[in-house]
């Protein structure tokens, strides 16, 4: 196999990492809350509008603080699309809850609000919108149905920081979202994540459960002489040399965000006339949303096609990959009942998805070598 030559995914600094690194260690704090976690925090509350942020070693523990959080227990049933990552099921299933697997839209690819109420029973203790690419979901329509219900909404945000609904920010609808720092994702530390938390009521709980329990961020607010064992929890906090890359990513934000527009809308344009010609489906980005430039995909008209298209780009030395694989249908997923054509859009899409090289270290010489390459693809 030829050498790589426009890798999928390349995590780079952007700014300053490595002097923010050494004044966490010069701050002779980098276990978790230090200076540079406390600036993460101000900086999503600010700009998000969030009652509260915490940032955690990951995402996956973002959705279990939720988790907890919610009191989710044996018996309950969480909605949950099946085009996500397992990160978002295994959350709940953790706290012993059935995980009620709702298919996705052909369009967006996000959950079908249209399927949502039918799939609610007395048992429904949560709702999960995946905000697919950074492209919002239904909100209007999943919070409503929610509220009526008086079912607790917690976004799963992992690929939409800085995306919108009708004007408003992802992760601001719901009682809680989560978000994702992986080094694939936007703003970047390697490892780690946050939640996002919308009602206050629930915060102090949070701050709980993310300190093992204990009641210590009371403590180092002088709300208590002492801190102690007061409810289930784990450690959860990333070490503050990870914020303070982190931070220093953020810094960065309209630099990364307008980068990332500019090669979403190059493979757009380019694209658009061929995936037309040869049946070939590009994102579709609903009018009243704003995308957060997460990743660019395609639809190819079959698995047949798609698995040759991978090979026929790797051989040029350009990784792209596929992605989820339908839930329903995984060994845990059977185990749960269900089979084959429970999820029919689900297991089409994911059979037809294929990501193109997209991180904030792609040129546009990059871009036209994979362009060119796709342009020239023999279906």
């Amino acid at each position: 196999m030829p050498e790589i030559r426009v890798d999928f995914n390349r995590p780079v600094t952007v700014g300053n990492e490595f002097e923010y690194m050494q004044q966490a260690i010069g701050n002779a704090h980098i276990s978790g809350d230090g200076a540079f976690t406390k600036k993460c925090h101000a900086f999503l509350e600010s700009q998000l509008g969030v009652k509260k942020a915490l940032l955690t070693t990951s995402c996956t523990h973002a959705l279990e603080m939720s988790a907890i959080l919610l009191d989710i227990k044996s018996g309950d049933e969480v909605i949950i699309p099946d085009f996500t990552f397992v990160s978002t099921v295994n959350a709940f299933v953790l706290r012993g809850a059935k995980p009620v697997f709702l298919d996705v839209r052909p369009d967006t690819l996000n959950l079908d609000e249209s399927k949502l109420e039918a799939a609610i029973t007395p048992r429904t203790k949560t709702i999960v919108p995946v905000h697919y690419a950074g492209v919002g979901c239904e909100m209007d329509s999943i919070m409503d149905i929610a509220n009526r219900h008086n079912i607790a909404v917690v976004e799963d945000n992992a690929h939409g920081l800085f995306g919108k609904y009708k004007g408003k920010y992802l992760g601001t609808f719901g009682a809680m979202a989560t978000q994702s720092f992986h080094e694939t994702k936007n703003f970047s530390c390697g490892e780690g994540g946050a939640l996002l938390i919308n009602q206050p009521m629930l915060t102090e709980r949070a701050e709980i459960i993310r300190e093992k329990g204990t009641n210590r961020s009371r403590f180092f607010r002088g709300q208590v002489d002492k801190y102690t064992w007061v409810d289930i929890g784990s450690s959860y906090l990333p070490s503050d040399m990870l914020a303070a890359y982190l931070y220093a990513q953020f810094e960065q934000r309209e630099k990364i965000q307008s980068h990332r527009k500019n090669i979403w809308e190059m493979y757009h344009a380019a694209l658009k006339d061929w995936a037309q010609k040869n049946g070939v489906q590009l994102p579709y980005i609903p009018e009243e949303d704003e995308q957060a430039y997460h990743m660019f995909y395609m639809l190819m008209p079959n698995l047949e096609i798609r698995q040759r298209f991978i090979l026929y780009l790797r051989e040029r030395g350009i990784y792209s990959v596929f992605h989820y694989l339908p839930l329903h249908l995984s060994d845990m997923g059977q185990g749960f009942g269900y089979q084959a054509g429970d999820c029919p859009v689900t297991e089409k899409i994911s059979d037809q998805l294929v990501r193109l090289p997209f991180h904030n270290a792609l040129t546009s010489n990059d871009q036209e070598q994979v362009i060119d390459a796709i342009t020239e693809f023999k279906f």
